[in-house]
């Protein structure tokens, strides 16, 4: 499918390397300070050699409170999205308590012992100096508290063999994507929530303060002019890439649902084509929308016809939010950027029976994360919303899910609700919406009642894998709020 839609360019977050060690013992002991530069050579290539592709830049050993001051401009100069200091041995807390006092960007401490243990029969100093990358972390951790800062995260293992370790590198290195993202995101609204919707209204100010994204108010009439300059090859190509991908079986129990018909295979091409060059144009990295336009209108008829497009642009790494939501918007970006998935979703009926929900929604959403072969049907309506056309269906990918909804608080701060869960098999209703077999613990009733206790909007973000503690990393480096609900 990415070999038919054009997949966005790949970011690269900044990060930053400086190592830290104690001055005096170099000349205590011949050798170190060149062993400890090799300790952190080793670590900037595990950086480098992660799946996730980072701009890294070393900024040496510091090992004095003079070196410390020095490097806090170069720090900020930087314009970083994510630090590493790599604790190569003791080193006192005047190396980290300026750059932690002065510094907004997340520091993570890295403590990656070269050695599995001493050889204790032949142990020396130089051997335990060598080895001493935790022997600072309590020190550092109390100095941030007494700089006003939280105790930053860490990373404890050995520097080789550690696969642990190897995958906690590679999570902040997708921390990073998305922080880099969110603060450079553009994000384009059209319309309105719908007018009942009291979770979904968002002040766009607020995004920016708290994420750095700048929102895009753009209007419904700028993708109906690219639709009507759109010729029939554009069309034809569209078609064939959709058919490729998409299946079209025939209708089975919802009245409302049929076969995909050529009409409305027609209009969801051109309307892709239509929405792509919109998205091009106005260089944004993703939607929300809602817009009904006047009955009969060629407005309405485009507007309501997205589904397909932005499903596509979904799973191609440019979120596209129904119903206007540009919480859950931002809340899908955030799964992209983890590559997790992220798609629009929300409850629907629960399974007393077998003690599961049914999660999705109707509209767009991510295709990279679909169960099988998703689906196109032609719907006679969209319910609750005006208009006709093709609908996408699926469920997503059978194993771990985790869903963030961002909710807004009484005093217009954000608060991200997460909650992991399992993707079950079975069948879906077929009715041109996607629906996913949701379990959670300790119980279906359970796990909803402490949901919705934590206010959550009706909508959210659904994603492959379990990664709840990592979204919540990413709410703290935030200062957002952020609450998982127990499982137990």
């Amino acid at each position: 499918m990415k070999g038919h839609f054009q997949h966005r360019k790949e970011t690269i977050p900044g990060i930053g390397v400086f190592g830290v060690g104690y001055f005096k013992y170099w000349s205590q002991f011949e050798g170190l300070r060149d062993a400890m530069e090799k300790k952190q050579s080793a670590f900037i290539e595990k950086i480098k050699n992660s799946k996730v592709k980072t701009n890294c830049t070393d900024f040496g050993l510091i090992d004095n409170a003079q070196s410390a001051y020095d490097l806090v401009p170069q720090l900020n100069a930087a314009n970083l999205d994510l630090i590493f200091c790599d604790m190569l041995t003791y080193a006192t807390s005047s190396t980290f308590g300026v750059i932690i006092k002065s510094i907004n960007v997340p520091v993570v401490l890295v403590a990656l012992q070269p050695d599995k243990a001493l050889d204790y029969k032949n142990a020396s100093t130089y051997l335990q100096l060598y080895n001493d990358d935790i022997c600072a972390l309590p020190e550092f951790a109390g100095v941030a508290v007494r700089m006003g800062k939280p105790v930053p995260d860490m990373i404890i293992g050995t520097l080789h063999d550690d696969p642990d370790a190897d995958q906690e590198i590679e999570r902040y290195c997708r921390i990073a994507r998305v922080l880099h993202d969110l603060k450079t995101a553009r994000i384009g609204h059209i319309g309105h929530p719908i007018e009942a919707m009291l979770d979904m209204h968002t002040d766009a100010t607020m995004l920016t303060a708290h994420f750095g994204a700048h929102i895009i108010q753009c209007e419904s009439h700028e993708i109906v002019s690219q639709f009507d300059r759109i010729d029939q090859d554009e069309i034809r190509s569209v078609k064939d890439r959709i058919l490729s991908f998409f299946d079209t079986p025939d209708p089975v129990s919802d009245p409302i649902s049929e076969k995909l018909k050529d009409s409305d295979l027609e209009i969801a091409a051109k309307v892709t084509v239509a929405l792509e060059k919109f998205v091009a144009e106005k260089k944004i990295d993703g939607l929300a929308y809602y817009y009904e336009g006047e009955e009969n209108s060629v407005e309405r008829m485009v507007m309501s016809n997205l589904i397909v497009g932005n499903s596509l642009l979904t799973a191609n790494g440019f979120p596209m939010c129904g119903e206007s939501d540009l919480k859950t918007c931002i809340a899908m970006m955030i799964m992209d950027r983890l590559g997790i998935g992220g798609s629009f979703a929300e409850f629907h009926p629960v399974d007393f029976n077998e003690n599961f929900v049914l999660v999705g929604h109707d509209g767009p959403h991510n295709l990279a994360i679909a169960e099988g072969r998703p689906v196109l049907r032609s719907l006679k309506k969209y319910h609750g919303k005006p208009g006709f056309g093709a609908g996408v269906e699926f469920k997503i990918k059978e194993g771990p899910i985790t869903m963030l909804s961002i909710s807004s608080t009484f005093d217009g701060k954000f608060k991200f609700i997460i909650a992991e869960g399992e993707s079950v098999a079975g069948p879906i209703p077929p009715t041109g919406n996607t629906n996913t077999r949701g379990f959670f613990k300790p119980d279906v009733k359970t796990f909803l009642q402490r949901w919705i206790k934590e206010g959550p909007t009706h909508h959210f973000a659904l994603g492959t894998g379990h990664h709840a503690v990592t979204i919540q990393k990413i709410a703290h480096y935030l200062n957002i709020k952020s609450v998982i609900i127990s499982s137990i």
